[in-house]
């Protein structure tokens, strides 16, 4: 099994805000040789840190058809830049050729279940980002931090 995992979860401080949301379990599967890490949104061209983004519109299939944008808190338009991240996430994922993605929850590229709203209150919404969304579209299965690791306590029990 080779698996692609969201660089924030495996220590890196490439987040917005310039922290990570360190998972030992992930990290270890990088030394290990058994995963590669990507940040789609610094790999699309953004800083660190960085304005807080959301889409607004949508999700992260709205997006890509251009039906909605992701805008930052300021009111920035960083579609493109989300874009080209989850292109650039893509091509790793296919040139590994990666069995299991592992992309952070609510995020506005990787969140597979819930993203935020748009609005900049903390409210989510059922929805994808843009990063999944275009590996769902090439046939790759996404999860959250929180569903590999369910999934590996279940299995070690």
């Amino acid at each position: 099994m080779k698996y692609l995992i969201s660089a924030c979860l495996v220590g890196e401080n490439v987040r917005y805000d310039a922290k990570n949301c360190l998972h030992l379990a992930l990290k270890q599967l990088i030394e290990q040789r058994h995963a590669v890490c990507i940040c789609p949104e610094v790999s699309g061209g953004l800083s660190t840190p960085r304005l807080a983004a959301e889409i607004r519109g949508g999700n992260g299939f709205d997006v890509l058809a251009g039906k909605a944008q992701v805008i930052t808190s300021l009111g920035q338009d960083v579609s493109a830049e989300f874009i080209c991240g989850a292109q650039c996430t893509l091509a790793l994922a296919q040139h590994h050729q990666v069995s299991h993605v592992i992309l952070k929850s609510n995020s506005p590229s990787c969140g597979s279940d819930f993203i935020y709203d748009g609005s900049f209150t903390g409210e989510k919404i059922q929805g994808m980002g843009v990063t999944t969304a275009l590996l769902q579209q090439h046939g790759f299965e996404v999860m959250t931090e929180q569903q590999f690791i369910q999934q590996l306590s279940t299995n070690t029990q």
